[in-house]
């Protein structure tokens, strides 16, 4: 027999993906890092530590769209989206685990920042989940298609000699493009351009906040 899990269960399971995810014990990756076959020439500290700064940010990126995706999943309607919403935090753990390789690859470490932004972006995937599953997967849309923005401008601002940290931005963004499709296939609303503002101001904190911390 095939447990149903309840709605409790859920928020348990929740909470301890969270914990993982937040303190660096999220689960290895089911890809290999896009990084496995670049090489890059040595870089200078100041080119070191403004790419540590960059992938620190995406790495915490990654946090929130694992919160996202938990909170909601803990309360979309649908069976199906649920599911969809777990598989894509699954397909996320990748990014989030490539990221933080190479921020240690790099010398530094990921932001102290990430538990409060992981409470804030669970609370938000929550709330687009309870709003009903065409606006969740709406939210998703959004979020993915300003993730994509957000990976473009890092790709431009990397060295020009960190062809790893270039390599993993270029396959996440191939994979975020692809989960804002299926978001809106799947029948996702256009979200209000009010909603698309507050998110751009809660990743222009997220931003400002994780390059050093």
């Amino acid at each position: 027999m095939t447990r149903q899990f309840s709605f409790l269960d859920h928020l348990v399971i929740g909470l301890d993906r969270a914990r993982r995810s937040a303190t660096g014990e999220a689960p290895a990756p089911a890809r290999a890092s896009p990084a496995r076959n670049a090489s890059t020439p040595e870089l200078d500290d100041a080119a070191r530590r403004h790419a540590a700064g960059l992938m620190r940010i995406n790495h915490t990126g990654e946090v929130c769209a694992q919160a996202l995706y938990e909170g909601q999943a803990l309360t979309a309607r649908e069976a199906g989206v649920r599911s969809d919403m777990q598989q894509a935090a699954g397909e996320e753990i990748d990014h989030l685990a490539w990221c933080e390789e190479r921020v240690t690859e790099l010398g530094s470490h990921t932001s102290h920042l990430n538990p409060l932004f992981y409470a804030m972006s669970f609370g938000m995937g929550a709330l687009a989940g309870a709003l009903g599953d065409r606006w969740s997967l709406g939210f998703v849309a959004a979020t993915e298609e300003q993730v994509c923005r957000h990976l473009r401008d890092h790709l431009e601002r990397l060295p020009a000699g960190d062809l790893r940290s270039r390599a993993i931005l270029a396959k996440m963004i191939e994979d975020e493009e692809r989960h804002g499709r299926q978001a809106l296939e799947a029948g996702g609303t256009e979200l209000p351009p009010q909603v698309k503002e507050m998110m751009r101001l809660m990743s222009r904190l997220m931003t400002a906040s994780t390059y050093r911390i």
